[in-house]
């Protein structure tokens, strides 16, 4: 049995970033697309925002980025083949991807801001223990999640000011073109 030298190891991680960072980066921009966001929703444009609410261009920026390490640190997971904490990181991981992507019409399209606090809640949760799951694998794939799990406090943060400064947002009408998902 040969072991593999680092370069071979590099070049396995490599090939699976090549696949995880566009995978994970489509995924968010699928979730992104599915309803009008940021100014282009209007029933946001509607609610009274927090003053430490950053401009507009910082959300797809900060994401983007989320999403590059998210994929990188993935792939770091994937390649850790000896580990036997690999599955069950992994799957963590599925979970909390699937949450991450059901806040966006959560919020902007069916216009819960309540649930997407308790969304965002959990999503912290699940981030957390995938860092600790990723952490005990690979510690550069646990520090690559850390600028996510801020994003998420912060994010947090934010929608519960809106949700304060807005008590009634959910039934505000939006206009004849509605951004609203039906249930």
């Amino acid at each position: 049995m040969e072991i593999a030298s680092k370069g071979q190891l590099r070049l396995a991680y490599l090939r699976w970033a090549v696949v995880t960072v566009p995978f994970i980066l489509l995924l968010g921009f699928t979730s992104a697309r599915l309803v009008p966001s940021g100014s282009d929703n209007l029933w946001y444009s509607q609610l009274a925002k927090p003053a430490i609410l950053p401009d507009e261009w910082v959300f797809p920026a900060a994401w983007t980025i989320i999403y590059i390490l998210l994929g990188l640190a993935l792939a770091m997971i994937i390649n850790a083949r000896g580990s036997k904490l690999r599955g069950p990181a992994l799957v963590v991981f599925a979970v909390q991807m699937g949450v991450n992507l059901l806040w966006t019409p959560l919020f902007f399209g069916m216009h819960q801001i309540f649930w997407a606090l308790v969304v965002i809640g959990v999503l912290i949760a699940l981030v957390l223990i995938t860092t600790i799951l990723f952490g005990r694998i690979r510690v550069g794939a646990a520090l690559l999640l850390l600028p996510y799990l801020a994003w998420l406090c912060f994010a947090g943060m934010l929608l519960y000011q809106v949700d304060q400064l807005n008590p009634n947002a959910e039934s505000l009408v939006p206009s004849p073109s509605s951004d609203q998902i039906q249930l």
